[in-house]
């Protein structure tokens, strides 16, 4: 687990206590608080949705180049050999 989904894994079991010990309480805690937290919590699971995008297509683009040099190596590797 990389350390963004570390994070964002702990952040929504902070949100989750907090959530559970205000229904507890019986008290309401302030409203714009909590949606500010359900915010932070979408905008980073939006977040990490799209870093999670761009890393499988670095490791796309990575895979490709490894099979391409690989096939250059080869190539090379004949005619010095040949």
């Amino acid at each position: 687990m990389s350390k963004l989904d570390a994070a964002v894994e702990r952040f929504a079991k902070a949100l989750d206590r907090l959530e559970a010990a205000v229904a507890r309480r019986g008290q309401g805690a302030p409203q714009r608080e909590l949606q500010a937290l359900r915010d932070d919590r979408a905008r980073l699971e939006n977040e990490l949705g799209a870093v999670k995008s761009d890393f499988a297509s670095l490791e796309s683009v990575a895979d490709e180049i490894e099979v391409r040099l690989d096939g250059a190596i080869r190539d090379i590797q004949r005619v010095l050999d040949g």
